[in-house]
């Protein structure tokens, strides 16, 4: 009796330990991401630094196409159009306006919210396959409309823009600066998704993905919460694509082609598409995959490409997020629960 009663008080205090301990551990993780994030340009090359800074703007993109396609259920090939809107905006403001590269941000978030949410409104009266046919054809039709404005947008000739000035005090080359300025957007783009997916916005969209008409019948509105998930999606690839024409210096319509929509959805796919972190895999996917299969073989590339993302869906079919993060989570989980039993 005294043994049961003991093992019944001690219970709850260890799991409560373990509990406590796994936080911990989650906590030092991922400050370790963030520190080996900030130093790893002063560890490789400055092409190398520039590769992971287009790496990280395609992730925050991803982030807004897995928050409309993953955990809201709304399938889009036409996110390249969306990253297109982000980039013009802030190269018209640079360019035509001589604005700093930082007032230029907000506003292309803004622009694109309001885009992608009057393209939503239109898009609720459609699902699936027909949703993903008319987002590819705004993916095809964007980058016409870009050289039809050439007032604005340069017409065929695009954009030139002028990269942000290296603060001298830094003492950093310019490419390892717009490193840090794209690692800064991605921490606040993915705080700032982490947050909306843990919250009461992200537990209505999952609930409109899985059962619409039971989240109707719970007073989620359907109609406003997927349109809104339009809108943010955009938001957060407008922003993307705001910062790629920053670390690039130019646009111009021919940066946006149709492939680029479908690289995303590759990306997202690979990284996890009903994941945050997956985002960042799969940016680093759609960067340095294509790059490594051009030096392997000139000849046939995509021949390359292709072998290397069957072979990750085959092996991870729920990407590399969707793969490792419940392991790694199990793991985390059994090492604090040894760590709790220990002290008890």
């Amino acid at each position: 009796m005294g043994g049961n009663s003991t093992t019944l008080a001690t219970t709850p205090i260890a799991s409560a330990t373990a509990a406590s301990n796994e936080t911990t551990w989650r906590r030092v993780g991922f400050a370790a991401l963030i520190v080996f994030g900030l130093v790893l340009p002063f560890l490789v090359t400055r092409y190398q630094s520039f590769e992971l800074t287009r790496a990280m703007c395609f992730a925050i993109a991803l982030l807004g196409l897995n928050i409309l396609t993953g955990y809201n259920g709304q399938i889009s090939l036409g996110h390249g159009a969306f990253f297109a809107v982000g980039a013009y905006t802030t190269a018209i403001m640079m360019h035509h306006w001589g604005l700093p590269f930082w007032l230029t941000l907000p506003v292309a978030a803004l622009v694109s919210f309001i885009i992608g949410v009057a393209f939503g409104l239109p898009a609720l009266r459609l699902d699936g396959l027909y949703l993903a046919l008319v987002t590819l054809a705004m993916a095809l039709a964007v980058p016409q409309l870009l050289k039809y404005f050439d007032t604005w947008t340069g017409g065929t000739t695009g954009l030139t823009l002028k990269k942000p000035p290296v603060p001298t005090t830094l003492g950093l080359d310019r490419d390892r600066y717009l490193y840090l300025l794209a690692y800064f957007a991605l921490l606040v783009m993915f705080w700032l998704g982490s947050n909306l997916l843990r919250g009461r916005a992200g537990r209505a969209l999952v609930a409109v993905r899985d059962h619409p008409i039971s989240a109707a019948a719970m007073g989620i509105d359907v109609a406003r919460t997927k349109t809104l998930a339009f809108g943010t999606s955009a938001l957060f690839t407008g922003v993307a694509g705001a910062m790629s024409a920053i670390l690039i210096g130019f646009v111009s319509p021919d940066s946006f082609p149709p492939f680029l929509s479908l690289a995303f959805i590759v990306g997202s796919m690979v990284g996890g598409i009903a994941t945050v972190g997956g985002a960042l895999f799969g940016g680093l996917f759609a960067v340095f995959v294509p790059n490594w299969a051009a030096d392997i073989s000139d000849a046939a590339p995509w021949a390359i490409n292709g072998v290397v993302l069957l072979a990750f869906m085959y092996l991870m079919p729920t990407g590399v997020a969707g793969f490792f993060g419940p392991r790694l989570a199990r793991w985390l989980r059994q090492f604090a629960q040894s760590k709790a039993g220990r002290k008890q």
